[in-house]
């Protein structure tokens, strides 16, 4: 079985939305030991919406998770581990909160 080193959770958001995901992205980064991404105004990587990426230890998990899931306000996040298997991280190993979307798994082959 393949460690879990951390965990990236991206946080989805449109020009509507991207003031309200800034705010829940800086207040995980303040409450947790998170790093925040730069807030991408633009798809990025496989994301078919524009996102920000929290990263944090597998340690955080259980405190990080938890809040997100309470303090997203509507807004869809996609959540995976970092094993160093990309596309099985993205594809087999990931879960969602808010709407499911089809992810650019193109770009791990």
């Amino acid at each position: 079985m393949s460690e879990i080193t951390g965990y990236h959770a991206h946080v989805y958001f449109d020009a509507d939305t991207q003031a309200t995901a800034q705010q829940i992205c800086e207040e995980a980064a303040r409450l947790f030991p998170v790093q925040m991404g730069r807030m991408h105004a633009r798809n990025v990587g496989p994301h078919a919406r524009w996102s920000c990426q929290l990263g944090f230890a597998a340690d955080a998990f259980d405190r990080v998770i938890p809040w997100l899931m309470l303090n997203r306000q509507g807004l869809t996040i996609f959540t995976h581990p970092e094993t160093g298997d990309h596309l099985t991280d993205h594809r087999d190993h990931a879960f969602w909160m808010g709407e499911m979307l089809e992810l650019d798994l193109s770009i791990f082959d």
